[in-house]
């Protein structure tokens, strides 16, 4: 009888670890600072972008305000990440000219400047938006 019991537990975690990998299908647009830089005129910010809308975007794009180390909003600039087809991860690098990384100490997601289809209704992009760091710079919304 324990045997059975056993088995059926076995079977119920089983199937429980079966459901979640669909957890991590969620719709949402992941957003990742990936590493802050030095780059020859400034400070190169690599991201790492995820499309999991449901829909292939003919363009991405958001605008971000960068913070100095006093918190004082010193520039306000567009990520434009181009065409991304649904599940594709993309890495992009923008360079900020003039800019001293260990100067920034937050990146703000200010707004979607741009999400758009070739047909259909565009998601929401900023609503979906997920936005991580792996750096020592903040990054949210």
């Amino acid at each position: 009888m324990k045997k059975t019991k056993a088995f059926a537990l076995a079977a119920m975690a089983a199937s429980s670890f079966a459901a979640l990998p669909s957890l991590a299908q969620e719709p949402g647009f992941s957003l990742e600072l990936n590493s802050v830089r030095p780059a020859e005129m400034g400070c190169r910010l690599t991201y790492v972008a995820l499309n999991q809308t449901g829909t292939d975007l003919s363009a991405a794009a958001f605008e971000v305000a960068v913070f100095d180390a006093e918190g004082t909003v010193n520039t306000l600039l567009i990520l434009d990440f181009g065409a991304l087809k649904d599940g594709k991860t993309k890495v992009v690098q923008f360079d900020l000219a003039g800019q001293d990384c260990e100067g920034i100490s937050r990146l703000l997601v200010n707004d979607a400047a741009e999400c758009a289809v070739e047909e259909g209704e565009a998601p929401n992009c900023l609503e979906m938006l997920a936005p991580s760091s792996r750096t020592s710079v903040k990054f949210d919304f």
